[in-house]
């Protein structure tokens, strides 16, 4: 069975390995496909990828898992943890999420800002490097299939 992981923002689909992390862009935690958000001070809202369960909801960051038990990590931006400021929470820990709810908020250009990347890394947590299918590259729209697994 595979499993569809929508774009959860407008932007541009690029490889993991163009996301200045090293952890992410070697799929350290697993597979998936990052997002650079428009170039914008407005608020851009970051959506669920996948319905599910949110297991973990901080300000730069987002794990939902589905119903068959596969985990997918947001990373809003790289070097954003500690930096609560910049984001707005719109859901819950705990909360069950439809693809396409609204999850976090945030200006792309207040991270750009502050030197750091707004690079938004969506991840299958625990999935082989290199195992995302039919990966977007290039210019992207909030629900179009970023990738699947």
């Amino acid at each position: 069975m595979s499993t569809e992981i929508l774009a959860p923002l407008d932007g541009r689909a690029m490889p993991m390995s163009e996301v200045p992390d090293p952890v992410f862009s070697a799929e350290m935690v697993g597979a998936g496909v990052a997002i650079e958000p428009l170039d914008t001070d407005d608020a851009t809202t970051v959506v669920a990828p996948v319905s599910g369960s949110i297991v973990k909801l901080h300000p730069h960051a987002a794990v939902i898992v589905t119903a068959d038990g596969t985990g997918v990590l947001l990373h809003v931006g790289i070097d954003t943890v500690g930096k609560p400021d910049l984001f707005e929470v719109k859901a819950t820990e705990g909360d069950q999420v439809d693809a396409g709810d609204p999850l976090i908020t945030f200006s792309p250009n207040a991270v750009r800002r502050l030197g750091l990347s707004a690079a938004v890394p969506v991840v299958v947590m625990d999935s082989a490097p290199g195992s995302a299918q039919n990966a977007l590259t290039g210019p992207v729209t909030t629900g179009s299939v970023l990738f699947s697994m």
